[in-house]
Formats: C-alpha cells, structure tokens, sequence
C-alpha cells in the first residue's frame, strides 16, 4: 500500500513539473507574427491558449496558438464591419465596431456572425466610436470613444446608458479601454486623453474617479488582475501597473512594463503568468506589406518599479 501510495504522489508530482512550463507558458514565443497589413487593435484569448485578434479596417478575425505561434484568418473582413476591442465570453466572440456604431457577435467554435448590435447610426466621420467590450453578469458593455455613453447588450437587447459623474468628455479619445470586477458588479474604465480611471455602475452609468499617483495618460486596453489593474499605454510604449485600493477610490502607478517589442501597443490580455499585447503601430504609415505582431511579456506584481 505504501510503495502504490508513493507511486501516485511522484506521478502526481512528475504532471505538475511536466504542466508547469505550460501554466507559465515560458517557452512560448516571446513574438508572433499577425498577417502584413493586418492593422490590428483588440485580443481576446482562451483557456486552452488560442487568441483572437480583430482588424480594425476590415473587422476581420484572426485566430491563432499562444503555443505555436501559428494561425490563420478566422473570420474574413466584410463590407459595414469593423473591429478594435474583442472579448470571448462563453463561445462567443463580441466585437467593438469602432466608427461603425456597431457591436458584433460571433460564434467563436464557427466564425459565424450571431447578431450585430446598431448603437448609434453616424451621418458623418467621427460621430462615434465603439471602442472596447467586456462581459460581467451576463451583459455585454461597450465603450464609445467619443459620444458619453455605455452601450449594454443583455439578451439582444441594446440600451444606450448615459455616463454620468466624474468623467467629462472633451477632445480626443475618451472612454476607452474597459474590464469588470470578479463580481461583475463594477465596471472600470480608462480615458485615454487625461489619463484617468473611473469605476462605473453598469446599472446607472455613475462615474466615481479612481484618484491617481500619477496620471496614465494614452491609456488603451485594460486588464485587471486581483488587484492590479494593467494599463496599456499605447504611445508611450509602456504598461502602467496600477495597485487597486480595496474600495477603489484610489490606485498607485507602481511601475511600468517596457519592451523592445513593443510598437504603439493598444490592447493585452493574460494566458498564465504572461500578458500578450497588440502592436497597433499607428506612428507607421500602413501598407498591405507592414508588419503587425504580438508582444509577450511578463507581469509584474505591483511591489517593484520597471522592468526590461
């Protein structure tokens, strides 16, 4: 009994130390390759280390292996489409549909287009700009960069909540880059033109600023982990990392993460103790040749200033 007993604890063991490089993913690719021309912004990745990665000018999907590096266009580009934030919510891929005013849902086992979502129809350039998505209870939540308002999609149906408090929208690029509490209770977004954090009630739209050490000015995409709020601060070439106060009134800038890699990076997401982020690269001219990528690096924990 004994000699079985320790044969299923060094088996047991030998999965662990054999799963482990997988859990940290240390030896997958530090950068891999988005097809030329690609111009992409939003990620969303998998349990089982698939990424999808949207095409900003075309809405095209493209789905690929943390593990490998390899992938391949899995939903092609379609005229009225478009795609910066993606988020993957039980099977489903939904779409921020930048200047299109739209939201769109795909299959993402399929590629199938479920539903699109008209949030506001513009007449002209620049009315609107449906920019990122998070999933928290159930309903999906937009941000548009330029009219004040959070657009909530529960059960097909669409309801424009208008964002009251705190934040004060001006030029540029405003409500940008969003995530959810573990509860889905609180919704916390970035505005990229002042640099500031909000929490907001995604019942009522109620801003509350979350004060600053300093201000994360270009923030992009975002990600929050416990307590640590990752922020991508795209022209800067950097990710802030924010410790969250418990109450969320408050956060400290406790380092940045920086890479050789990184190219005007615009949105990150997390497979184990890595986060991999979208090389935008809005400072190079695009061409159907420019090249597009994504970064690996590691977290921080919030206790240390920097890193590479």
């Amino acid at each position: 009994m004994r000699r079985k007993l320790l044969v299923t604890v060094w088996t047991a063991l030998a999965a662990f130390v054999l799963a482990a490089p997988l859990a940290a993913n240390g030896n997958f690719p530090e950068r891999i390759a988005l097809p030329n021309g690609f111009r992409p912004e939003g990620i969303a990745i998998g349990q089982r280390a698939t990424f999808y990665v949207g095409s900003i000018p075309t809405g095209a999907i493209y789905r690929g292996s943390l593990k490998t590096g390899q992938g391949s266009v899995f939903i092609p580009g379609a005229a009225g489409r478009a795609a910066t934030g993606v988020e993957l919510d039980q099977g489903r891929l939904f779409v921020a549909g930048g200047p299109t005013g739209k939201g769109f849902v795909y299959s993402a086992r399929t590629g199938e287009l479920l539903a699109t979502h008209t949030f506001f129809t513009p007449t002209a350039p620049g009315q609107t700009f449906v920019n990122d998505v998070v999933v928290a209870r159930g309903g999906a939540y937009f941000t548009d960069s330029v009219r004040p308002f959070l657009y909530r999609v529960d059960r097909g149906e669409v309801t424009a909540i208008p964002l009251t408090g705190d934040i004060a929208y001006g030029p540029g690029n405003n409500a940008n880059g969003i995530d959810t509490t573990p509860n889905g209770k609180t919704l916390i977004i970035v505005q990229t033109n002042v640099g500031k954090l909000f929490t907001v009630d995604r019942e009522t739209g109620l801003t509350r600023e979350i004060k600053l050490n300093e201000p994360v000015v270009n923030g992009d995409g975002i990600h929050l982990d416990g307590r640590i709020l990752y922020v991508v601060q795209n022209r800067d070439n950097k990710i802030a990392v924010v410790r969250l106060a418990p109450d969320l009134r408050s956060g400290t800038v406790t380092g940045h993460i920086t890479d050789s890699d990184f190219d005007v990076p615009t949105t990150i997401d997390e497979f184990g103790k890595q986060l991999y982020a979208v090389n935008a690269r809005f400072t190079t001219p695009p061409t159907p040749d420019t090249p597009y990528w994504l970064a690996k690096v590691e977290k921080l924990t919030g206790k240390g200033r920097g890193r590479r």
